[in-house]
Order: C-alpha cells, then structure tokens, then sequence
C-alpha cells in the first residue's frame, strides 16, 4: 500500500512541469530571480547586521540598546515622581485646607475684576489722564 502511493506521487512528478527552459530554446529571455526590496533596503541591511552582532555576543532579540533603556527607565521613574507627589498633594490636603484654598481664590477672583475694568478703559481716556499729570506737574514746577 505504501509503495503504491510513491508510485501515484512518482507519476504526478513526471506530470509536473519542470524549467527546461535553458535546454530548450537559447534565445529565450531567461527569467533572473527577483530582488525582495525589503532586504534590499539599507535599514534591514542594519537591522540584520545589529542581530547577528547581538547573537554573537549572546544577547536576546528581546534586549534593546542601553540609551534606549536609560531613557524609557527615566521616563518610567518620572511619571512614578510625578503620580506620587500629586497623590501626596492631595492627601496633605485636609478639608479644612481645602475650604481655605476656596476661600482664598473666591477672594482673589472679587479683587482682580476692578483691576481688569481699568484696563478696558478706551484709549482716549488713558490719554487725557496721563495729559492731566502732565499738566499738573509743569504747573507744580513751575510754582517751585
């Protein structure tokens, strides 16, 4: 039985066809084998040259460069600073404190309007007030 299944697969082989090509017709176009534009490309040319390097050296494809590392380990260690202090901040913060941060920028948001409608003033008044000080300052000079 299993000889007469390598028969069946020794006869579909005889069946397949088979380049003769180069035998048959010598001013045929002979079809060349293609270039794969990735491994042709410069950046997997490096990619290729950097994992045989690290597997001569016995380092895991998994391993990253050290300045890659040394980043991505401060970048870690600074949002782990950052989520602490914030979380410290708030806990620091009794509700007593809390009351008097409101209170203190409720005071402060009443103070800063006045301020600001001096500012909106329109120009020609600015103009005419700082012309008064300067006529009252000539005028004082020229009494001294």
């Amino acid at each position: 039985m299993y000889s007469e299944i390598q028969r069946e697969r020794a006869d579909i082989g005889g069946l397949m066809a088979r380049p003769e090509y180069r035998e048959w017709n010598p001013e045929l176009i002979k079809p060349k084998k293609l270039l794969n534009p990735v491994k042709a490309s410069r950046s997997h040319q490096e990619l290729h040259r950097e994992l045989l390097m690290n597997h001569r050296r016995g380092l895991g494809v998994d391993s990253k460069p050290e300045l890659q590392r040394v980043l991505e380990h401060r970048r870690r260690n600074q949002l782990i600073k950052k989520k602490k202090e914030e979380l410290e901040a708030k806990r620091l913060q009794c509700p007593f404190e809390q009351e008097l941060l409101k209170r203190q920028q409720r005071l402060n948001q009443l103070e800063k309007p006045p301020e600001k409608e001096e500012d909106h003033a329109p120009e020609f008044i600015k103009v005419r007030e700082n012309l008064r000080r300067i006529t009252t300052l000539t005028s004082e000079e020229r009494a001294l």
